[in-house]
């Protein structure tokens, strides 16, 4: 099908625009549509993609459904997906409908609040398939904004200063990478994604300030990129402003900050760091690995301390972006599989523990863990669901939660043994964090008066988790419905990535005395 890329991405912005001209007023009714209009657009929007799914070739590692016409002043729009990219583009499509659908219960602005979301997913959709920087980089900065709003109006008391806080952090980031991106345009004379992917920037050693940069132009380049991925993933110490975010924000922002936008840093990374600035990457990477290693180990050591149940999952997802640079700094197959195993996993376990202390929040009005105990008495179904999610969580062999770490810790291990050391510890310590959330929350005696009249899952909230329990345990017995998507792209960006260090004898002689 032609431009199917661009349905794909545009459906949900004429949805939100269909809304936002022809939906009046605030009554019961126009409440109802505005949630249906967005769950209809957003199902119509994965089934579509599932044609994009089935007509893509694996085994090709060119980019696949491309779109490449003149645009504005110059620049192209040209869009495509390859065998990394077609499987963010399919979590996206299939997480959105499962938020729309946990946005249910909202009663303040409801149109708003879903034209807020579909605009969203418009532009999450356009970073994962954008092929020129411009508008890579059009779609990147723009997803802030409907994020902002979210948290902003619709969060908990705080809101404001946990909106500013993630807007001005991953703002800041990005005005690095927006240099380095005109700098790339100046040396390459080029925006075109995939020309700059073939593209040999310089890689001379020189001075600055006083300092040798060793890999030359490539580094300086790589550490602009590094400096917004690392705050959109985020990795430690620039991730303060996520468990602000997750807390303030409702729970449908929760799960697609978690589910998906933390994934742009990593994609990313996989889309620019290593095939545009592979020296630069092989220079920087023994600092990355412990950088990664220290965020697993400090951010699940936070974890424990929390008392808040948003804010423990919120630094266990900063603990688990720490598998995915690991694995991708690792620069070899099991790492870079291994990392975007991880990050789909993730998405999808991740999303469903937000949705998880949604479901007891909407009843109690409080995240606090202390307020909890014995709900297993009288939320049966829920206990069920909340153990398998915590499970994936930890990483339980035949969840997905598993495969991803493994792989990872398998690379890093090929790579340095003490980093690997390190970030076995943080599997020991999700456990610890995990089974005693699940402890305090679900076991024990029913003693509180509130709780005793507590009901378990309504049949909704039980449909929204169904897709998420079967995608988690499917990926966890048959893992390579992601790997044998993902194995031949990676390979090509991984021999051409060898290819550009071997060109450059010095900066692989220092990355290796560097411990990588």
């Amino acid at each position: 099908m032609e431009n199917l890329i661009s349905i794909i991405i545009f459906l949900p912005l004429i949805a939100a625009l269909i809304l936002a001209v022809f939906l009046r007023g605030e009554d019961e009714a126009a409440q109802r549509n505005a949630k249906w209009l967005a769950l209809i657009a957003t199902s119509a929007t994965l089934f579509i993609s599932l044609f994009l799914l089935a007509g893509f070739d694996a085994s090709n590692t060119e980019f696949q459904f491309v779109e490449d016409r003149e645009w504005l002043m110059g620049l192209k729009y040209k869009m495509g997906v390859d065998g990394i990219s077609i499987l963010f583009v399919m979590l996206t499509t299939f997480l959105m409908p499962i938020t729309i659908a946990a946005c249910w219960d909202v009663k303040v602005r409801v149109k708003e609040y879903m034209i807020a979301f579909l605009v969203l997913e418009t532009l999450m959709l356009g970073v994962f398939t954008a092929l020129d920087l411009v508008l890579f980089y059009l779609f990147f900065e723009a997803g802030l904004i409907p994020m902002f709003l979210i948290i902003g109006i619709w969060g908990g008391k705080d809101r404001i200063y946990a909106a500013f806080k993630f807007f001005l952090y991953t703002f800041l980031g990005s005005l690095l990478m927006l240099v380095a991106m005109i700098a790339m345009y100046v040396d390459a004379g080029t925006t075109d994604i995939p020309t700059l992917m073939t593209h040999k920037f310089g890689t001379e050693t020189f001075s600055l300030l006083g300092i040798q940069i060793v890999g030359g132009m490539q580094t300086l380049l790589f550490l602009a990129f590094f400096a917004s991925f690392a705050v959109k993933m985020p990795m430690w110490p620039v991730h303060t402003w996520l468990p602000d975010a997750h807390v303030q924000a409702p729970t449908a922002g929760s799960v697609v900050l978690a589910a998906i936008l933390l994934k742009m840093g990593g994609y990313g990374f996989l889309r620019f760091s290593l095939p545009m600035f592979p020296v630069g990457s092989d220079v920087m990477a023994p600092l990355v690995l412990w950088m990664s290693a220290i965020a697993i180990v400090y951010a699940s050591l936070v974890a424990m301390a929390q008392e808040d149940m948003k804010k423990l999952i919120a630094y266990s997802s900063v603990a688990h972006m720490g598998y995915v640079t690991m694995g991708i700094f690792a620069a070899n197959q099991q790492g870079l599989d291994g990392a975007i195993f991880q990050m789909i996993s993730h998405g999808f376990v991740s999303g469903a523990l937000f949705l998880i202390v949604g479901v007891v929040y909407d009843r109690m009005h409080t995240r606090d863990i202390d307020a909890y105990g014995g709900l297993m008495v009288r939320m049966p179904v829920y206990a069920l669901i909340f153990m398998l999610f915590t499970m994936a969580n930890v990483g339980l062999p035949g969840t997905s939660g598993f495969v991803g770490e493994f792989l990872t810790l398998m690379a890093i291990f090929q790579v340095n043994t003490w980093v690997a050391l390190v970030a076995t510890a943080g599997v020991i310590f999700s456990a610890c964090y995990g089974l005693w959330l699940y402890r305090r929350v679900m076991l024990g005696q029913l003693i509180k008066e509130s709780l005793k009249t507590i009901t378990d899952m309504t049949g909704r909230e039980k449909a929204i988790f169904a897709p998420l329990i079967f995608m988690t345990l499917l990926l966890g017995v048959y893992p390579s419905l992601v790997t044998d998507i993902i194995g031949p792209s990676v390979e090509t960006l991984l021999g051409q990535y060898e290819t550009a260090l071997a060109d450059f004898e010095p900066a692989t002689q220092v990355a290796q005395t560097g411990g990588h």
